[in-house]
């Protein structure tokens, strides 16, 4: 037995998103249904419909920044009960055996996770369909809390966006006395700014214009820096301890690289299509990093949450009805967005 719910879906890389019906699987054992209240754009929506990181199946429903209520459980069920305001991000299974998945880093589960989207539910071999609906049935141990604390309209992004940037500045060991640039000011990069001040360290911003630096600095930064302006770039460098890296577009890695200190770090997170290349003695000398990093893992989200809940953090955003999706698909390929899109789902019926 199946549910039929309204989502809006693309059903090709060159056509607008469009309303269709989908089919939510009957609740197994430990599923959580969940009536979807609210969902996110990320951009990797965007790259995903347009088959910029491989091919997909369509009709295909994106959005894995998901928030909502409880409305059913199965009955096995003990991590979340009805009414429970909760969360679905990036993955929504993992094989649960592998040594990743065993210390709870189901992020990089060795076997794969199954992607919110796009991917192989292993309860039926079906394809996994996202946020853009109006309800999602997921697994418990992959559905998180949201804390009270946090507004339901705009915490969608923190489960893409937020733990995007902070499980990487956990991972460096972001805090007191320690120098962090994030390049980009967009939907991951001012959450990656927020984040970073918080956690105590200074922050800069390395972005195209000038046009978001009063929100740099509002948002945390100590000083921002124009990309275009090759002499202010070249007065960092040797500067950095770590650089989280949140544009998708291709960037002369070796500039970045040289603004990092002994043992500094340049971690992308943006993924962008095409490869780069990375002269070596831009690592050797000062024994520098290149390193990427994924989401979090369920914990750590549930951590992450936590942390901006007792800090006051929020992505900045704007709400939207499904009916704008395309417009706002565009806009955020145009940069005209501050700084996220958030998708009213009540807008799907």
């Amino acid at each position: 037995m199946t549910t039929t719910v309204h989502a809006y879906a693309a059903t090709s890389p060159t056509g607008p998103l469009v309303p269709i019906t989908i089919e939510r699987r009957d609740l197994l054992p430990h599923d959580v249904r969940i009536d979807i209240e609210y969902a996110g754009i990320c951009h990797s929506d965007i790259h995903t419909v347009r088959g910029d990181w491989g091919p997909i199946t369509y009709p295909q429903v994106v959005g894995h920044e998901i928030v909502g209520r409880v409305a059913a459980v199965g009955p096995e069920v003990t991590r979340h009960k009805v009414g429970d305001r909760v969360g679905v991000g990036c993955q929504s299974n993992s094989c649960r055996t592998c040594e990743q998945c065993r210390q709870g880093r189901d992020q990089y589960c060795l076997n794969g996770n199954t992607q919110t989207y796009n991917g192989i539910d292993p309860a039926d071999g079906t394809i996994t369909q996202g946020g853009y609906s109006q309800a999602v049935v997921t697994n418990e141990d992959f559905v998180v809390a949201v804390p009270a604390q946090l507004d339901a309209a705009r915490v969608a992004p923190l489960l893409c966006a937020g733990i995007t940037t902070y499980s990487p500045l956990k991972h460096w060991n972001a805090g007191p006395g320690t120098r962090v640039a994030v390049i980009g000011m967009g939907g991951l990069g001012h959450m990656g700014v927020k984040i970073a001040a918080a956690l105590g360290a200074d922050v800069t911003v390395l972005s195209r214009g000038t046009k978001k630096k009063d929100d740099a600095l509002a948002f945390g930064a100590a000083r921002y820096v124009d990309t275009t302006d090759a002499d202010a770039l070249g007065e960092l460098t040797g500067s950095q301890d770590l650089i989280i890296n949140t544009v998708s577009a291709g960037l002369d890695i070796a500039t970045y690289l040289g603004l990092l200190d002994v043992d500094g770090a340049l971690v992308n997170v943006g993924a962008p299509a095409e490869p780069f290349s990375v002269p070596a003695f831009s690592l050797i000398p000062a024994r520098r990093t290149l390193a990427g990093s994924t989401t979090g893992g369920i914990a750590e989200i549930e951590e992450m949450l936590a942390f901006c809940a007792e800090h006051g953090i929020m992505p900045e955003t704007e709400l939207i009805g499904a009916e704008q999706i395309n417009d706002a698909y565009e806009r955020v390929l145009g940069a005209d967005v501050r700084y996220r899109f958030v998708i009213d789902a009540s807008t799907f019926a």
